[in-house]
């Protein structure tokens, strides 16, 4: 039987298939989480001095695949049997091969929770054209929310393609289930985009200061564009009490400054991941709420 016939007629093969690939694409996406940020530094820097006129400034090169990934401590070179997902952290007992410097748990938690919530969606939607949508949705929607979560950046180069994807995907009414279309879908993400940015404007005029960046507006534009106009209000509440749990948490528990700009993307990140999988039972439980 062709493997295509195999994964498409069986939940479990198809499951676990995309459980190991998207273990790989964890592995990638820790690349793309720690290089990305970087490379968007060098390139402002570039073009800070050609706009100041000064003369430019010998970068080394530096992209998601060069230089190879080494130990920061000693500089050892990662082997292939060394970068492993998973495996390789375990066969290394967490330390560098050469050193002995720990390695973060960070790398093998993004590489399982890729797997898993893939692997979930795989499960829950089945060999269909919305897991081949949703799948990468969620891959780019974990590398938005470490990378905002270290840098407060939210790169045009995910968010962009993650806006488009979602416009295409209901294009395809793949996005049925969360009853949308595409029509409903681009006055979604144009909602998106100005909600935000007037709360931000209103902020900016009471408080003389900015209280969200620019790559959020845009985020929530991409959540109106795969789920619609009915999505933006589950979402923006769902994220804001997360946010704000979070917060007063950190102001409690670890002394955080009250005035540290604290970054909303992960929220909003999270609140659409919930929605994702949830959607249509938490707007029946809304249309609840308000006509009882």
């Amino acid at each position: 039987m062709p493997l295509l016939e195999i994964l498409s007629e069986s939940a479990v093969a198809f499951t676990a298939t995309v459980f190991i690939f998207s273990l790989m694409v964890g592995s990638f996406l820790n690349v793309v989480i720690y290089r990305l940020p970087v490379m968007m530094e060098n390139e402002w820097k570039v073009e800070a001095r050609e706009f100041l006129e000064l003369p430019s400034e010998a970068i080394d090169k530096f992209n998601l695949s060069t230089p190879a990934s080494t130990c920061p401590k000693c500089g050892h070179k990662i082997r292939p049997w060394e970068n492993i997902p998973v495996l390789s952290y375990l066969f290394l007992r967490g330390k560098c091969s050469n050193c002995k410097t720990p390695i973060s748990v960070r790398y093998p938690i993004v590489e399982l929770v890729t797997a898993g919530v893939s692997a979930l969606v795989a499960w829950q939607f089945g060999w269909s054209l919305t897991s081949f949508f949703l799948i990468p949705f969620f891959w780019m929607l974990i590398s938005l929310t470490m990378i905002d979560a270290d840098t407060q950046y939210l790169p045009d180069i995910i968010v962009y393609p993650l806006l488009w994807i979602g416009l295409l995907a209901n294009a395809y009414e793949v996005n049925s289930y969360w009853g949308t279309d595409l029509r409903d879908a681009v006055f979604a993400a144009m909602a998106g985009y100005l909600a935000l940015w007037g709360f931000s404007t209103l902020f900016k005029i009471l408080r003389n200061k900015e209280g969200m960046g620019h790559g959020d507006f845009k985020l929530f534009a991409a959540f109106g564009a795969w789920f619609g106009i009915q999505s933006l209000l589950p979402i923006i509440l769902l994220s804001s009490v997360v946010g704000a749990v979070v917060g007063i948490i950190g102001i409690v528990a670890m002394g955080r400054d009250k005035e540290l700009r604290i970054p909303f993307g992960p929220y909003l990140c999270g609140a659409a991941a919930i929605y994702a999988f949830y959607g249509p039972q938490l707007l029946a439980w809304w249309q609840g709420v308000l006509m009882p």
